[in-house]
């Protein structure tokens, strides 16, 4: 074995009893905060505030500054926020703070500090701990309460904070990092998107997950810092941030120090970073902890090798495209750029259809057909047609894209498109769970999505799930679309654990791999042994298998938190083997005995010396900031009243909407609601039209150039400037790549360039004059200027 795959084995097994023993040991005091920018001015007499942003921040609000420290020793981390809240009213406030976590966040510790006075939060069930909060507010105590409503939005309340007083709140969790392909990846959410939720749910669960957003000119007050210490354990590569400007600060080859560029920034987007580490794959490897309450194991285990047959099976791809009012703007548009890319991707014997859903739901063709020249045209002037408007009423779509074609020879491939805005994420991943006839693949649009909702989706449906940025290669993604999709990793995974004794192994269901990522499992073991387990698999479609060997040891006092993971991977699949009825007594047992938030467990502290004076506090609910690239108008509506809008839960009874702008129905005391809208699909829109002064297009259309197949771009003045020899940079889009096509192609002086391809379309440059022959040709689908 190498030195590196070696350290990296060291990393993994070794490197988590650096950060992982604080949910035992107690909390460590939070140190005061560093820096915090200033609020800047308050004008007198009003509540119009500066910030160093130069927005007005508008409207009063308590939390200050939240920053953000992680600590990442192989493929754990532990992550502590301390969020700074401070009163600069008159009156006694409570704060209450709707804000995101990762999905499979297991926050396991809460401290409240006033002054120089610590608190740290006791675990309770749900009820009792609300109860235990009320009553100390109503006595006059400073508290807090820290509540989850979904998997990754939770509630912060705290409250009796007297004038000029400050609360910190430090919580900690813990995750295993995400890995794929050669690199990790850790990410951090920042504001929770708006929420579209149907009238199946109830008024108090929406506003449970529906905060109140800062109106559009102005930004909500409170700033982020953040820092992540990173020991990867082997050589680190390189690091990334499509997200942030970032800095970092190398300790060694593989120790670093990454950090925001700007000691604070507007928390309006997922922060996510990315490193390559040295190796060509992740090592197997078994982490063990075994104490008094039993023994717990977490193995992660190396995929095979790509092999690189051709997948001969025909798909049949069904593409959902959201295009409620929250993708308005940039996210529909770089959903339909990835769409594009991967139809253009498809294979002779594959078949395809497109469903859009908002407030209804539009299917472009009765059911999937095959990628001739006329469909693919027809889908793309379908796809043109779109725009974000209305609500998310996903249901429909989802049973529609589900049902079965009844073609038994093709595998049903259905990929939604969406930034997963919507509050009844229980009742849709019941759906996708009872409909096992299809793959799911998810796609992520836009800079804070519902990673919850769609991680679920794709796990559920045996799929994969890929997040593009408002400032991603939208491209790139649809390529990794089209290679997993073509040829699957390993499919059908299960692991033969020969009688060794181990128990409560989840997932119950190891999922498909469709990119190199490791598998891993967590579980629980009864006794001291030592044995050979098996891996077994299919590999294009035949069957495959490793044997791995393992040690579970009687004792080891090390990484105590994979106690703290299996029940948080308990607590997960529990809340989905029956999401309408689930296991309240045994997810509320759970959270008790390893100290976890969960839905029915919650933190909370109460200072207990201290009483304020004054009568009861005046509640205030922080505002957060609309996610990058989600347009307020998009969400809410051109001519919504905004001071009724954006006001707190419960403050509003309706607010009407414009018919066909934003969210349908608009905003119901700050609940997104539904309205019947009219179940004509988009028109397709005219053929593209190029300016008649641009050279070229004019005689084109006279000579019989199919014009719509041209990308207005081409004739601009930014791609003429990046003209080498005359030829401009293109990307084809082909029906078919047969070497005839290829030939006519290279008669017309088209010169490829890049290795990159994605099965039909070809990357290269051409001379600006030969567009109008190149358009002519029957296989060429599209042509597309390259401005990158």
């Amino acid at each position: 074995m190498r030195k590196a795959d070696l350290t990296l084995v060291a990393a993994t097994l070794l490197g988590a009893a650096i950060l992982l023993t604080g949910a035992a040991g107690g909390s460590t005091p939070p140190k005061p905060m560093d820096k915090v920018l200033p609020d800047g001015d308050i004008t007198e007499g009003s509540l119009i505030r500066v910030d160093p942003y130069s927005k007005h921040t508008g409207e009063l609000c308590p939390l200050k500054h939240t920053d953000v420290n992680a600590a990442i020793s192989g493929s754990l981390a532990r992550v502590t926020l301390t969020q700074e809240f401070e009163n600069t009213t008159a009156d006694k406030i409570e704060a209450v703070y709707t804000f995101p976590l990762p999905r499979m966040a297991a926050v396991d510790d809460m401290t409240m500090r006033i002054g120089d006075r610590f608190i740290r939060a006791q675990i309770k069930k749900r009820e009792e701990a609300r109860r235990i909060y009320e009553q100390a507010r109503d006595r006059g105590q400073v508290a807090s309460l820290l509540e989850q409503q979904r998997p990754n939005i939770f509630t912060q309340s705290v409250t009796n904070i007297e004038p000029g007083a400050k609360v910190q709140i430090v919580i900690s969790y813990v995750e295993t990092l995400k890995y794929d392909e050669g690199a990790y990846e850790f990410s951090f959410p920042m504001t929770v998107g708006p929420r579209y939720n149907p009238a199946s749910m109830g008024q108090r669960e929406a506003r449970a997950v529906t905060p109140k957003y800062a109106p559009a000119a102005t930004r909500a007050g409170h700033d982020v810092s953040l820092k992540v210490r990173l020991d990867a354990g082997v050589a680190i590569d390189s690091f990334a941030s499509s997200t942030h400007e970032i800095t970092t600060d190398r300790h060694s080859a593989h120790e670093a120090v990454v950090a925001l560029k700007q000691s604070s920034v507007i928390p309006n987007k997922d922060f996510v970073l990315r490193y390559d580490v040295a190796g060509a794959k992740i090592q197997d490897a078994l982490l063990t902890h075994s104490a008094q309450r039993g023994g717990f194991f977490s193995l992660i285990v190396q995929p095979p090798q790509r092999v690189t047959e051709e997948d001969v099976t025909p798909k049949e791809l069904v593409f959902v495209l959201d295009t409620s009012g929250s993708m308005s703007g940039f996210p529909i548009e770089k959903a339909k750029e990835t769409m594009r890319l991967a139809l253009a991707g498809l294979y002779p014997r594959d078949t395809f259809n497109l469903i859009t859903f908002a407030g209804d739901t539009h299917v472009l063709f009765p059911s999937p057909v095959p990628a001739t020249p006329e469909n693919m045209r027809q889908a793309q002037r379908f796809l043109a047609g779109t725009h974000g408007s209305g609500g998310t009423e996903m249901m429909r779509a989802i049973r529609t894209a589900l049902s079965p074609s009844g073609d038994p020879e093709k595998v049903r491939i259905v990929c939604f498109m969406t930034d997963g805005y919507v509050g009844n994420e229980a009742e849709i991943l019941n759906e996708i769970r009872k409909n096992s006839n299809a793959r799911i693949f998810s796609f992520g649009i836009g800079s804070s999505v519902n990673r919850y909702l769609l991680d679920k989706m794709a796990e559920l449906g045996r799929g994969e799930v890929e997040y593009v940025a408002l400032n991603d290669d939208g491209s790139a993604a649809a390529r990794r679309f089209h290679e997993r999709v073509r040829n699957p990793l390993l499919t059908d995974v299960t692991i033969d654990w020969h009688g060794l004794p181990v128990a409560e192994v989840y997932p119950n269901r190891i999922p498909d791999l469709f990119s190199a990522k490791p598998v891993i499992v967590n579980g629980r073991y009864t006794g001291p042994a030592a044995g050979t387990i098996t891996l077994h698999g299919r590999m294009s479609g035949r069957p495959f298998s490793r044997d791995i060997q393992v040690n579970l040891p009687a004792r080891q006092p090390d990484h105590d938190v994979l106690a703290t993971l299996w029940a948080r991977t308990k607590i997960e699949d529990l809340m989905h083997q029956n999401p309408q009825n689930p296991d309240v007594n045994e997810v509320t047992r759970l959270g008790l005995e390893y100290r976890l938030v969960t839905q029915y467990t919650s933190f909370v502290a109460v200072e207990e010396k201290t009483v304020t004076r004054d009568g009861k506090p005046v509640r205030i609910d922080v505002p957060v900031e609309m996610p990058e690239g989600v347009s307020h108008e998009g969400v809410f509506g051109a001519r919504a009243d905004e001071a009724r809008m954006f006001a707190p839960p419960g403050a509003a009874q309706s607010v009407s909407v414009q018919a066909g702008r934003g969210f349908a129905g608009g905003v119901v005391g700050g609940i997104i609601g539904s309205r019947k809208t009219a179940s004509m699909p988009p028109p397709p829109p005219p053929p593209t039209r190029l300016p008649t002064n641009s050279p070229g297009p004019a005689d084109a259309t006279r000579q019989g150039a199919d014009t719509s197949k041209l990308d207005p771009r081409l004739f601009s003045a930014e791609v003429k400037e990046k003209a080498i020899a005359g030829k401009i940079a293109v990307e084809i889009w082909l029906t078919e790549a047969t070497p005839q096509v290829l030939a006519q192609l290279k008669q017309l002086g088209f010169e490829e360039i890049g290795t990159a391809r994605v099965a039909k379309i070809r990357t290269g440059r051409i001379s600006l004059d030969k567009l109008q022959e190149l358009s002519r040709l029957d296989a060429v689908l599209n042509v597309r200027a390259v401005t990158r």
